[in-house]
């Protein structure tokens, strides 16, 4: 999979995949991240993306000529399953759309910056709008570095057991259940005697209660789905 980002501040965006299960996708060949500076697309003096909002208010807001340069400069080498925008406004990332973007090759994602991004970029390029959470951030770099983690580590071959996304929070609409591993007790709190049995079914009925009842007291609009 091929993710190209286009970003005001790409220097935030360095950290987050030179490490751990991200590099380690990189370093297998199995997930290509490339951070664009929307600043070089620009023709202003000084870079310049941004502008004031037409009728007043405050915040800047990123102008369309670079954006949309930039845009049709990687359209024109790449082809994109989706180009999305990171937006407070967008639908919530979940579960269901990272298993179901884990499946595409290339993907373009904007980044927004200060009050976001001129209107007509979204209504010209943008195929879809995602949120990760009901919070503002200051720009959409970290929403970005969430939406390629949570993708990336569900193409297959980058984690050591591709077993283990499967069984992680809200792939079947429940929470995961407790985890415990060495030593067997910690403080005068033990591990169930369940996961000691070497009993495979008893423990799997084990991890489905303790899933559902945590889920049940959490997140029970989860059941409802």
């Amino acid at each position: 999979m091929r993710v190209d980002i286009i970003s005001v501040v790409p220097d935030l965006l360095n950290s987050p995949f030179a490490h751990s299960i991200m590099k380690r996708a990189a370093d297998k060949g199995l997930l290509e991240v490339h951070v664009h500076n929307l600043r070089d697309y620009s023709d202003l003096r000084n870079q310049q993306v941004d502008d004031y909002q037409f009728g007043g208010g405050a915040g800047m807001v990123l102008m369309c000529e670079p954006l949309a340069k930039a845009i049709d400069d990687l359209q024109s080498r790449y082809r994109y399953d989706e180009v999305i925008y990171m937006t407070p406004d967008g639908k919530t990332l979940d579960q269901r759309t990272a298993n179901r973007l884990s499946l595409k090759e290339n993907l373009l994602i904007i980044c927004g910056h200060y009050k976001g991004i001129d209107e007509r970029i979204r209504e010209l390029y943008i195929t879809m709008e995602l949120s990760i959470g009901d919070y503002v951030l200051s720009g959409g770099e970290l929403a970005a570095c969430v939406l390629v983690d949570a993708i990336g580590r569900l193409i297959p071959g980058v984690l050591n057991d591709e077993t283990s996304a499967l069984t992680d929070s809200f792939q079947d609409n429940l929470l995961a259940p407790p985890v415990y591993t060495r030593p067997a007790e910690f403080r005068g709190l033990k591990v169930p005697d369940e996961l000691l049995s070497g009993n495979h079914k008893k423990i799997d009925d084990w991890r489905t209660q303790q899933a559902l009842e945590r889920t049940k007291a959490r997140r029970p609009d989860l059941l409802q789905e």
